[in-house]
């Protein structure tokens, strides 16, 4: 992945450096992670860099989209590499988990407005609040079993 990202980097202007390219591979390695598990990540390799370094590197690394940033209510914000399509999020109210839920449609209209009142939409995030099989199961109930739980089923 290494050669991607450098490549990556460059066609965005941005120097290849050991610091960029470690947040990459934390990201990347502990999907959906806070900013906070990142650093901890980033920081078994480079055990010197500082914590306002990262978070430069993943505003920038954002910007640029080599990494996307969503936020599931109540949370900090988490960071993927999955940037180059359209998924959405489901989110486990109850212990944190995160999965990839792809598009049911497939592509970006099932993120088209019906109307955009004069605006240029430049993003949107979906996030299913779910609660996952495992946390139905600890409390004596089935998550497969509720209404409308087939998380990006149509």
């Amino acid at each position: 992945m290494s050669a991607v990202w450098s490549g990556e980097l460059r066609s965005h202007g941005r120097r290849v450096t050991k610091q960029r390219l470690a947040v990459l591979a934390a990201v990347h390695g502990h999907q959906h992670s806070t900013a906070e598990e990142i650093v901890r990540h980033v920081r078994e390799d480079l055990p010197t860099i500082t914590v306002q370094s990262i978070y430069v590197v993943l505003a920038d690394l954002t910007a640029i989209e080599m990494l996307r940033k969503f936020q599931p209510p109540g949370t900090p914000g988490l960071y993927e590499t999955r940037t180059d399509d359209n998924h959405h999020h489901a989110f486990c109210i109850r212990c944190g988990r995160v999965e990839d839920v792809d598009c049911s449609v497939g592509e970006a209209p099932c993120l088209t407005p019906s109307e955009s009142h004069g605006m240029t939409v430049l993003s949107a995030d979906i996030v299913y609040r779910a609660i996952c099989a495992e946390c139905a199961a600890r409390e004596g109930g089935a998550a497969q079993d509720a209404p409308g739980s087939a998380v990006g089923a149509p």
